[in-house]
């Protein structure tokens, strides 16, 4: 049995196990505006936070989403709403590290201390020579419908390279 579960209950062992797995790359923050004041903690407020592909260079993704605030959201222990809106734009020449997966997790981000997840995929739509970026967010029993998606269109003259 690992020294984990020995020493620690299961619940917060659990929790440190998912803290510590998941693949996510710091975010850029861009900004953030309040939206509702508390008395005590910080107030919930929309967060906007700039992600490079990385395996694209020249893109970047902008992900807006609700940040709860108050004493739960203070100790990070608040769920944060399943509500996100993207948008990914070229901010210099395009150039791709390694041919890409037709479909590839290319950012995470814990929304809750353990079961919700912010996720952005990334497609390719070989026939238009494009990148869709598709964010949403899921949670271990039930996901949210709730997503957002756009578009980064390459020049013809640069095909996306696919593996």
């Amino acid at each position: 049995m690992p020294t984990c579960l020995r020493t620690l209950t299961r619940p917060v062992c659990l929790a440190l196990l998912a803290l510590a797995s998941g693949t996510s790359l710091a975010a850029d923050k861009v900004g953030e505006v309040d939206t509702v004041f508390k008395f005590i903690g910080p107030d919930h407020k929309i967060v906007v936070d700039a992600y490079d592909d990385p395996d694209v260079q020249g893109v970047t993704c902008y992900v807006s989403r609700a940040k709860t605030g108050g004493i739960k959201g203070g100790l990070g222990l608040a769920e944060d709403k399943a509500e996100a809106s993207i948008a990914c734009r070229q901010v210099g020449p395009i150039r791709f590290a390694k041919p890409l997966r037709q479909q590839d997790e290319i950012f995470t981000e814990r929304t809750s201390l353990v079961f919700k997840r912010l996720r952005v995929v990334r497609m390719v739509d070989a026939k238009r020579n494009a990148l869709v970026y598709l964010t949403y967010s899921d949670r271990v029993i039930e996901g949210s419908p709730q997503n957002a998606v756009t578009a980064v269109s390459v020049d013809r003259s640069l095909p996306i390279p696919l593996r």
